[in-house]
């Protein structure tokens, strides 16, 4: 194939070559003013006829030639994919003999999650009711659902027919020995009836009798309580006249104050017993009061005439202070016109020199 490029490469640049070549010889016998010649050039024109039929038949044996070439390149590739399927083929064939020799599906690590008799060869979810392999998170076994159902159910049912027959007995015999017992205690009741009965009159009358015993204690006691209280009443009542005679005659109701004296001293009083001042010790305190405010009036009187006298004196300093600062200030004036003077003088003096 690069060959048969490399020639046509080869044969094309020659043709264009040919071509430039008489594109400037025709140029040249154009543009020639010596060998133009007016009117057509026959030569020119033939020999431009004969360049067109060689080009054309140098076309046609190359088209001929490619057209070879194709044919027999044609061959060539489909001998090529014949062989290519052949060896696909081939390939192919040995890779399913490996299989089926070699990698087989049993043998495969996968194989049980898509082998199409896994449902035929798998074992039951449970074989018996004591599969280790039903756990109970493989929720293969539940209360009721055990494979011996059938022969569980029949004797339930014949162990439910014993029972219920058992219990018709039990029921009867219950009956019977109820209505003993009722009859029994029937029995026993009349007699405790009776018994009770004849106790009860028993107490009745010994209530009796003690509540006779406890009449007549009663009374007495009463008599006695009685008696008791006048008595009672009686020197309450004495008491109580001893205690007012006494109340009327002590220093409390009296209101004696001699009581109210205390043993450290007659200045010193007893705050319990004491009824208040008496008539002289009232007089001595308002005369004291007296002379208190007497004494408080003097010493404002003479409060009032320090503080008048300290006015007067503040008056008379304000006022000679008032008259020094007149005075200073009209000494500042007679200075300030003095000196004012002497500059005028020394300034017409100063001017004049």
């Amino acid at each position: 194939m690069s060959g048969l490029s490399e020639r046509r490469d080869l044969q094309e640049a020659a043709a264009l070559e040919r071509r430039r070549q008489r594109e400037l010889q025709r140029q040249g016998r154009i543009f020639n003013a010596r060998v133009r010649t007016i009117g057509v050039d026959k030569d020119a024109l033939d020999a431009q006829v004969k360049d067109r039929k060689i080009q054309e038949a140098i076309e046609k044996a190359r088209n001929e030639e490619l057209a070879n070439e194709m044919k027999q390149n044609d061959k060539i590739m489909c001998m090529l994919e014949e062989r290519q399927k052949c060896n696909i083929r081939n390939v192919n064939k040995a890779i399913s003999d490996f299989r089926k020799n070699f990698q087989q599906p049993e043998t495969r690590r996968e194989f049980d999650l898509s082998d199409p008799q896994a449902l035929k060869k798998d074992r039951p979810a449970r074989l018996s009711d004591n599969d280790p392999r039903c756990t109970v998170s493989g929720l293969q076994k539940f209360m009721g659902e055990d494979l011996n159902y059938a022969q569980r159910m029949k004797f339930q049912k014949e162990q439910l027919r014993e029972w219920s027959l058992q219990q018709q007995r039990d029921y009867k015999n219950a009956l019977a020995d109820k209505k003993f017992l009722d009859d029994l205690h029937d029995k026993n009741r009349i007699e405790l009836d009776q018994k009770i009965m004849e106790q009860q009159r028993i107490e009745e009358e010994t209530r009796r009798a003690v509540c006779a015993a406890i009449k007549d204690f009663n009374k007495s006691q009463a008599a006695e309580l009685a008696e008791r209280k006048r008595l009672d009443k009686c020197q309450k009542m004495k008491d109580d006249m001893d205690e007012i005679s006494s109340q009327l005659q002590g220093n409390l109701l009296s209101e004696n104050p001699e009581q109210a004296i205390s043993s450290f001293g007659t200045h010193r009083v007893i705050t319990d017993r004491w009824k208040g001042m008496n008539q002289d010790q009232l007089m001595a305190i308002r005369s004291f009061q007296q002379q208190q405010v007497l004494e408080k009036l003097r010493l404002k009187e003479e409060e009032r005439q320090r503080d008048a006298e300290w006015d007067r004196q503040s008056m008379q300093a304000a006022r000679a202070q008032l008259i020094l600062e007149r005075h200073q200030a009209r000494q500042n004036r007679e200075c300030r016109q003095a000196l004012d003077s002497i500059n005028a003088q020394l300034s017409q003096e100063q001017k004049s020199k």
